[in-house]
Protein backbone atom coordinates (compact mmCIF):
# COMPACT_ATOMS: atom_id res chain seq x y z
CA UNK A 1 0.00 0.00 0.00
CA UNK A 2 1.26 3.76 -0.30
CA UNK A 3 1.18 6.14 2.16
CA UNK A 4 0.07 9.63 0.88
CA UNK A 5 0.75 13.11 2.88
CA UNK A 6 -0.56 16.48 1.82
CA UNK A 7 0.77 19.00 3.68
CA UNK A 8 -0.04 22.34 3.85
CA UNK A 9 -1.67 25.55 6.66
CA UNK A 10 -5.06 26.03 7.54
CA UNK A 11 -6.27 30.37 8.03
CA UNK A 12 -9.83 30.13 7.89
CA UNK A 13 -12.75 27.48 8.60
CA UNK A 14 -14.75 26.32 6.05
CA UNK A 15 -18.13 28.43 5.72
CA UNK A 16 -19.43 25.12 3.75
CA UNK A 17 -19.43 23.04 7.69
CA UNK A 18 -17.21 23.82 10.49
CA UNK A 19 -14.36 22.18 9.51
CA UNK A 20 -10.70 23.87 8.75
CA UNK A 21 -9.70 24.51 4.92
CA UNK A 22 -6.04 23.13 4.00
CA UNK A 23 -3.86 25.01 2.06
CA UNK A 24 -1.81 22.15 0.56
CA UNK A 25 2.03 22.95 0.09
CA UNK A 26 3.28 19.86 -0.33
CA UNK A 27 2.25 16.37 -1.79
CA UNK A 28 4.94 13.19 -0.94
CA UNK A 29 4.06 9.61 -1.30
CA UNK A 30 5.79 6.72 1.11
CA UNK A 31 5.72 3.21 1.27
CA UNK A 32 3.63 1.60 3.59
CA UNK A 33 1.54 -2.03 4.83
CA UNK A 34 4.31 -4.66 3.50
CA UNK A 35 5.88 -1.66 1.12
CA UNK A 36 7.54 -0.62 4.32
CA UNK A 37 9.34 -4.10 5.57
CA UNK A 38 10.58 -4.38 2.30
CA UNK A 39 12.19 -1.24 2.50
CA UNK A 40 13.75 -2.04 6.00
CA UNK A 41 15.00 -5.03 4.56
CA UNK A 42 17.00 -3.71 2.01
CA UNK A 43 18.02 -0.69 4.30
CA UNK A 44 19.59 -4.13 6.37
CA UNK A 45 21.43 -4.59 3.62
CA UNK A 46 19.57 -7.55 2.32
CA UNK A 47 17.54 -8.58 -0.61
CA UNK A 48 14.28 -8.76 -1.14
CA UNK A 49 11.38 -9.60 -3.35
CA UNK A 50 7.50 -8.56 -2.86
CA UNK A 51 4.81 -11.04 -3.52
CA UNK A 52 1.27 -8.72 -3.75
CA UNK A 53 -1.40 -7.16 -5.65
CA UNK A 54 -1.29 -3.49 -6.87
CA UNK A 55 -4.46 -1.84 -9.47
CA UNK A 56 -3.86 -0.87 -12.72
CA UNK A 57 -3.80 3.08 -11.58
CA UNK A 58 -1.49 5.75 -11.74
CA UNK A 59 -0.93 4.90 -8.09
CA UNK A 60 0.04 1.22 -8.45
CA UNK A 61 2.69 2.74 -11.38
CA UNK A 62 4.14 4.80 -8.08
CA UNK A 63 4.09 1.80 -5.55
CA UNK A 64 6.53 -0.02 -8.25
CA UNK A 65 8.56 2.64 -8.73
CA UNK A 66 9.05 3.84 -4.86
CA UNK A 67 9.83 -0.13 -4.72
CA UNK A 68 12.87 -0.48 -7.24
CA UNK A 69 14.07 2.96 -6.48
CA UNK A 70 15.21 0.79 -3.12
CA UNK A 71 15.90 -1.89 -5.10
CA UNK A 72 13.13 -3.96 -4.62
CA UNK A 73 12.17 -7.01 -6.94
CA UNK A 74 8.71 -6.61 -7.84
CA UNK A 75 8.27 -9.13 -10.52
CA UNK A 76 5.97 -11.19 -7.78
CA UNK A 77 3.46 -8.01 -7.97
CA UNK A 78 0.12 -9.00 -9.66
CA UNK A 79 -2.00 -6.69 -11.25
CA UNK A 80 -5.74 -6.62 -10.58
CA UNK A 81 -8.00 -3.96 -12.60
CA UNK A 82 -10.69 -4.63 -10.25
CA UNK A 83 -9.17 -3.90 -7.77
CA UNK A 84 -7.81 0.16 -6.39
CA UNK A 85 -4.26 -0.19 -5.35
CA UNK A 86 -4.60 0.88 -1.84
CA UNK A 87 -3.94 4.30 -0.74
CA UNK A 88 -3.88 6.11 3.05
CA UNK A 89 -3.92 9.94 2.57
CA UNK A 90 -2.90 12.08 5.48
CA UNK A 91 -3.87 15.37 5.61
CA UNK A 92 -1.56 17.49 7.33
CA UNK A 93 -1.27 21.23 8.72
CA UNK A 94 1.03 22.59 10.68
CA UNK A 95 2.60 19.21 11.67
CA UNK A 96 -0.99 17.92 13.09
CA UNK A 97 -2.93 15.20 11.80
CA UNK A 98 -6.32 16.91 10.42
CA UNK A 99 -7.94 14.05 8.57
CA UNK A 100 -7.07 10.07 6.49
CA UNK A 101 -8.99 9.07 3.36
CA UNK A 102 -8.69 5.70 2.40
CA UNK A 103 -8.45 4.51 -0.88
CA UNK A 104 -9.16 -0.12 -1.02
CA UNK A 105 -10.80 -2.82 -1.77
CA UNK A 106 -10.44 -5.03 1.64
CA UNK A 107 -12.84 -8.02 0.46
CA UNK A 108 -10.97 -10.82 -0.27
CA UNK A 109 -9.42 -11.95 -3.40
CA UNK A 110 -11.24 -14.08 -5.81
CA UNK A 111 -9.88 -17.85 -5.85
CA UNK A 112 -8.38 -16.57 -9.93
CA UNK A 113 -6.95 -14.26 -8.21
CA UNK A 114 -5.65 -16.06 -5.13
CA UNK A 115 -4.28 -19.08 -7.89
CA UNK A 116 -1.71 -16.11 -9.83
CA UNK A 117 -0.86 -15.01 -6.18
CA UNK A 118 0.12 -18.59 -5.27
CA UNK A 119 1.80 -19.50 -8.18
CA UNK A 120 3.40 -16.00 -7.76
CA UNK A 121 5.12 -16.77 -4.53
CA UNK A 122 6.25 -20.13 -5.71
CA UNK A 123 8.21 -18.82 -8.21
CA UNK A 124 10.20 -16.29 -6.16
CA UNK A 125 10.08 -18.72 -2.96
CA UNK A 126 13.29 -20.90 -4.21
CA UNK A 127 15.75 -17.80 -3.93
CA UNK A 128 14.90 -16.95 -0.67
CA UNK A 129 16.20 -17.73 2.50
CA UNK A 130 13.65 -16.59 4.56
CA UNK A 131 9.53 -15.59 3.87
CA UNK A 132 7.52 -12.52 5.84
CA UNK A 133 3.97 -12.97 5.87
CA UNK A 134 2.45 -9.40 6.54
CA UNK A 135 -1.13 -9.79 7.48
CA UNK A 136 -3.36 -5.79 6.89
CA UNK A 137 -6.68 -7.61 6.46
CA UNK A 138 -6.86 -6.36 3.11
CA UNK A 139 -7.77 -9.62 1.50
CA UNK A 140 -4.48 -10.83 -0.06
CA UNK A 141 -3.78 -13.55 2.41
CA UNK A 142 -6.42 -15.56 2.27
CA UNK A 143 -6.50 -19.67 2.85
CA UNK A 144 -5.17 -20.67 -0.13
CA UNK A 145 -2.06 -18.22 0.00
CA UNK A 146 -1.48 -18.52 3.42
CA UNK A 147 -1.38 -22.50 2.86
CA UNK A 148 0.92 -22.69 0.12
CA UNK A 149 3.39 -19.53 1.80
CA UNK A 150 3.51 -22.20 5.24
CA UNK A 151 4.14 -25.55 2.89
CA UNK A 152 6.80 -23.50 0.48
CA UNK A 153 8.91 -22.44 3.93
CA UNK A 154 8.77 -26.29 4.94
CA UNK A 155 9.67 -27.71 1.53
CA UNK A 156 12.54 -24.99 1.41
CA UNK A 157 13.70 -25.71 4.99
CA UNK A 158 13.18 -21.68 5.73
CA UNK A 159 12.21 -20.06 8.58
CA UNK A 160 8.50 -18.26 7.85
CA UNK A 161 7.30 -14.95 10.25
CA UNK A 162 4.06 -14.08 10.43
CA UNK A 163 3.04 -10.53 11.33
CA UNK A 164 -0.74 -11.38 11.75
CA UNK A 165 -3.86 -9.25 12.16
CA UNK A 166 -7.40 -10.22 13.39
CA UNK A 167 -9.23 -12.16 11.07
CA UNK A 168 -7.17 -14.56 9.77
CA UNK A 169 -5.18 -14.93 13.21
CA UNK A 170 -5.41 -18.72 13.86
CA UNK A 171 -4.72 -19.96 10.76
CA UNK A 172 -0.65 -19.81 10.46
CA UNK A 173 -0.34 -23.11 12.11
CA UNK A 174 3.81 -24.14 10.97
CA UNK A 175 4.88 -20.28 11.63
CA UNK A 176 8.89 -20.43 12.72
CA UNK A 177 7.79 -16.66 14.24
CA UNK A 178 4.56 -15.70 14.92
CA UNK A 179 4.31 -11.82 15.96
CA UNK A 180 1.25 -10.23 17.35
CA UNK A 181 1.35 -7.35 19.63
CA UNK A 182 -0.24 -7.08 22.86
CA UNK A 183 -3.77 -6.10 21.19
CA UNK A 184 -4.09 -8.19 18.57
CA UNK A 185 -3.22 -11.25 21.22
CA UNK A 186 -6.17 -10.21 23.57
CA UNK A 187 -8.47 -9.01 20.76
CA UNK A 188 -7.95 -12.22 18.85
CA UNK A 189 -7.88 -14.83 22.89
CA UNK A 190 -10.44 -12.94 24.53
CA UNK A 191 -8.73 -12.87 27.49
CA UNK A 192 -5.90 -11.23 29.85
CA UNK A 193 -2.37 -11.65 28.80
CA UNK A 194 -0.06 -13.15 30.74
CA UNK A 195 3.20 -12.52 29.08
CA UNK A 196 5.33 -13.62 32.35
CA UNK A 197 3.53 -17.06 32.90
CA UNK A 198 5.72 -19.29 31.08
CA UNK A 199 2.48 -22.10 31.37
CA UNK A 200 0.43 -19.48 30.02
CA UNK A 201 2.59 -18.78 26.93
CA UNK A 202 3.33 -22.01 26.20
CA UNK A 203 -0.54 -22.44 26.11
CA UNK A 204 -1.29 -19.65 23.45
CA UNK A 205 2.15 -21.22 21.64
CA UNK A 206 0.63 -24.44 21.30
CA UNK A 207 -2.67 -23.45 20.53
CA UNK A 208 -1.20 -20.94 17.54
CA UNK A 209 0.95 -23.99 16.63
CA UNK A 210 4.07 -21.52 15.84
CA UNK A 211 7.72 -22.73 16.28
CA UNK A 212 8.35 -19.57 18.54
CA UNK A 213 5.39 -17.00 19.56
CA UNK A 214 7.18 -13.27 20.34
CA UNK A 215 4.38 -10.79 21.56
CA UNK A 216 5.83 -7.50 21.88
CA UNK A 217 4.19 -5.54 24.70
CA UNK A 218 5.11 -1.89 23.53
CA UNK A 219 7.00 -0.23 26.82
CA UNK A 220 7.10 -3.86 28.61
CA UNK A 221 9.56 -5.25 25.86
CA UNK A 222 8.28 -8.41 24.21
CA UNK A 223 8.36 -11.58 25.51
CA UNK A 224 9.63 -14.63 23.52
CA UNK A 225 8.47 -18.29 23.82
CA UNK A 226 9.70 -21.51 21.85
CA UNK A 227 8.95 -25.00 21.50
CA UNK A 228 10.72 -26.79 24.12
CA UNK A 229 12.67 -23.72 25.87
CA UNK A 230 11.61 -21.58 28.82
CA UNK A 231 10.00 -17.97 28.80
CA UNK A 232 12.24 -15.01 27.72
CA UNK A 233 11.92 -11.20 28.81
CA UNK A 234 13.05 -8.60 26.65
CA UNK A 235 13.58 -5.17 28.20
CA UNK A 236 12.12 -2.46 26.11
CA UNK A 237 15.33 -0.45 24.45
CA UNK A 238 13.32 2.44 23.61
CA UNK A 239 14.81 5.89 25.39
CA UNK A 240 12.80 8.64 23.57
CA UNK A 241 9.85 7.35 21.68
CA UNK A 242 8.32 10.39 18.93
CA UNK A 243 6.31 7.82 16.91
CA UNK A 244 5.04 3.91 16.67
CA UNK A 245 4.11 3.89 13.27
CA UNK A 246 6.21 1.52 11.41
CA UNK A 247 7.41 -0.11 14.67
CA UNK A 248 5.94 -3.53 14.03
CA UNK A 249 6.95 -3.76 10.19
CA UNK A 250 10.95 -2.63 11.40
CA UNK A 251 10.33 -6.08 13.76
CA UNK A 252 9.10 -8.27 11.07
CA UNK A 253 12.02 -7.40 8.85
CA UNK A 254 14.48 -7.46 11.12
CA UNK A 255 13.57 -11.14 12.44
CA UNK A 256 13.08 -11.99 9.01
CA UNK A 257 16.70 -11.04 7.77
CA UNK A 258 18.22 -11.96 11.22
CA UNK A 259 16.35 -16.08 10.97
CA UNK A 260 18.11 -16.01 7.16
CA UNK A 261 21.12 -15.05 8.88
CA UNK A 262 21.44 -18.15 11.17
CA UNK A 263 20.30 -16.49 13.86
CA UNK A 264 18.35 -17.43 16.88
CA UNK A 265 14.47 -16.28 17.66
CA UNK A 266 15.82 -15.07 21.14
CA UNK A 267 19.11 -13.74 19.01
CA UNK A 268 16.91 -12.10 16.59
CA UNK A 269 14.37 -10.52 19.05
CA UNK A 270 16.81 -9.14 20.87
CA UNK A 271 18.15 -7.06 17.51
CA UNK A 272 14.58 -6.84 16.60
CA UNK A 273 13.80 -4.83 20.19
CA UNK A 274 17.12 -2.72 19.63
CA UNK A 275 15.54 -1.81 15.82
CA UNK A 276 12.34 -1.08 16.96
CA UNK A 277 13.92 1.27 19.64
CA UNK A 278 15.48 2.93 16.91
CA UNK A 279 12.83 3.30 14.70
CA UNK A 280 9.76 5.52 17.40
CA UNK A 281 12.57 7.62 17.72
CA UNK A 282 12.32 8.92 14.61
CA UNK A 283 9.27 11.08 13.55
CA UNK A 284 7.31 9.11 10.83
CA UNK A 285 7.21 5.33 9.40
CA UNK A 286 10.79 4.96 8.66
CA UNK A 287 13.80 2.47 8.21
CA UNK A 288 16.82 1.37 10.54
CA UNK A 289 20.32 0.50 9.35
CA UNK A 290 22.62 -1.86 11.08
CA UNK A 291 24.94 0.68 11.94
CA UNK A 292 22.18 2.67 14.19
CA UNK A 293 21.23 -0.82 16.15
CA UNK A 294 24.96 -1.79 17.04
CA UNK A 295 24.67 2.53 18.50
CA UNK A 296 21.77 1.49 19.95
CA UNK A 297 22.79 -1.43 21.71
CA UNK A 298 25.99 -0.11 22.53
CA UNK A 299 23.81 2.49 24.21
CA UNK A 300 21.73 0.31 26.05
CA UNK A 301 24.59 -2.09 27.44
CA UNK A 302 26.30 1.30 28.47
CA UNK A 303 23.24 1.95 30.06
CA UNK A 304 22.60 -1.16 32.24
CA UNK A 305 25.86 -1.40 33.47
CA UNK A 306 26.67 -0.99 37.19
Amino acid sequence: MLDRYLEGSVDRISPEAPVPVVRVQRESWALGGAGNVAANVVALGAQCDVVGCVGRDPEGDVLRERLVELGVGVNGLVEFPDRPTTVKTRIMARHQHVTRIDREESSDVSEGQARELVASAAEMAPRATALALEDYNKGVLVPSLITSALRLSENLAIPAVVDPKRLRFFEYPGATVFKPNARELEDALGERLRPDDQAWMEEVRARLACETLLLTLGEAGMAVQSRGEGLLRVPTAAREVYDVSGAGDTVTAVMAVALAAQASPLEAAVLANHAAAVEVGKTGVATVTPDEILKQQALFAEKEEP
